[in-house]
């Protein structure tokens, strides 16, 4: 009999048609045959078929988790039972076994690293340098992880190039905005079985995340309020109908908050002593920093778990205040993740990203750089042709023309 986890691995494949296309080729050509790839991940089925992907390819891959809470148990049993592959992850890790996973794969000696939120990079540029040498770069999936990177880039830091997965076309405007906007309602839904009509649901951050929850969250009937400090995106907010205001007077009013920012401590705890009696906090973003828990928890009077996935605070002035999963990325700690059809896009730029790096990376620096355009146009190309749609292509004529007219001539 099939275990689970073979089983959610499976389905995941079979609903990956750009993968698997890629996949044919990967098992013939072997482009990563030798090559050490170290992966920190949300262990999951869609991730599982990414690690195999590369582990097909000829990779060596040692995976382990990138949050604590985000792990398959079963589908880490079936990766290393059913398919030998050496991954270190378990739900509900201790912050001591987390870091001592990631440490495992360090141990790996990765020549290829995939990171999702940068502490596995981060720890081969700290605390495990030595274990730097013969790394050849790696891939970033995440916004909070490409922040950490430029950040050191900026100060001359980072030691080997890594690429943007994040802010690819075919990752960006579909992963980020309809992938956390279907995950994160899931995540939310499955842990308070609460009705989402009617209720006022702030979303704090409006870049294509928060775009996404916003737009989720209304077509459930949520009155919505988006609260941002950019103005640029505060315009586009109340252009597409949500009522924009401070933190602080949003919490006074609502009925749930969705934090999706990366940022710490957008939801402090004076926010949190004017919300409103009975609110659910929940976060969307990679980092379990973005609602001040340690202070909620100091100056409460007193804490209880009420559902398996939310606990309840009670406020010295006698409120409630209800908080999802620990404060971590509800999407997959309460959830099921990204929608399957959404990670077949963005994991077949994880591995077509990877092929690249491989191919050329004695020509590249010590920088971020964003996935290449070929990669991005070919991952759109298959997924058109894997749902039976064709687009047109211009004539050379119309070429010629927009070449002349690019060049001003």
């Amino acid at each position: 009999m099939k275990s689970n986890g073979y089983m959610r691995l499976d389905w995941a494949r079979t609903h990956m048609p750009v993968v698997n296309s890629i996949r044919d080729r990967m098992i013939r050509e072997k482009p990563f045959k030798g090559v050490r790839i170290g992966m920190a991940l949300h262990v999951e089925a869609k991730t599982g078929i990414l690690a195999l992907l590369m582990q097909e390819g000829g990779a060596d891959v040692t995976m382990s988790s990138c949050n604590p809470l985000s792990t398959d148990d079963a589908v880490v049993k079936s990766l290393k039972e059913d398919y030998g592959m050496k991954v270190f992850a378990r739900k509900g890790e201790t912050e001591e076994e987390y870091y001592e996973y990631l440490n495992k794969v360090i141990d790996s000696r990765p020549q290829i690293v995939v990171d999702d939120g940068g502490d596995l990079v981060k720890l081969l540029h700290t605390s495990r340098s030595e274990m730097r040498e013969g790394v050849i770069g790696g891939n970033e999936e995440t916004t909070t992880g490409v922040n950490r990177l430029r950040n050191m880039e900026k100060k001359g830091d980072l030691k080997f190039p890594m690429f943007d997965v994040n802010d690819a076309s075919m990752k960006h405007l579909f992963d980020n905005r309809y992938g956390t906007g279907q995950s994160a309602l899931d995540g939310i839904m499955n842990a308070t079985n609460i009705l989402i009509a009617g209720k006022r649901v702030s979303v704090v951050g409006f870049g294509y995340c928060g775009k996404g929850v916003a737009l989720r969250m209304k077509g459930m009937g949520a009155r919505v309020t988006v609260t941002e400090v950019d103005p640029v995106k505060a315009n586009e907010a109340t252009m597409e109908g949500y009522d924009v205001m401070p933190i602080k007077e949003a919490l006074k009013v609502s009925d749930m908050v969705v934090t999706v920012t990366g940022v710490k401590s957008v939801v402090d705890f004076e926010a949190l002593s004017n919300a409103k009696d009975g609110i659910i906090l929940s976060n969307a973003g990679h980092f379990n920093n973005e609602i001040d828990l340690d202070k909620l928890e100091t100056m409460s009077k007193e804490s209880e778990q009420v559902r398996d996935y939310v606990k309840g605070y009670t406020l010295q002035n006698g409120k409630k205040i209800y908080v999802i999963a620990d404060g971590r990325l509800v999407n997959l700690a309460a959830g099921q993740g990204h929608p399957v059809e959404i990670m077949d896009m963005s994991f077949a730029i994880q591995a077509l990203t990877a092929e690249h790096l491989l191919k050329n990376h004695k020509s590249l620096e010590n920088k971020v750089y964003p996935v290449p355009y070929e990669v991005d146009q070919d991952v759109a190309r298959i997924r058109l042709e894997s749902i039976g749609i064709k687009i047109d292509q211009p004539t050379e004529e119309q070429i010629r023309y927009s070449e002349s007219w690019e060049e001003g001539t």
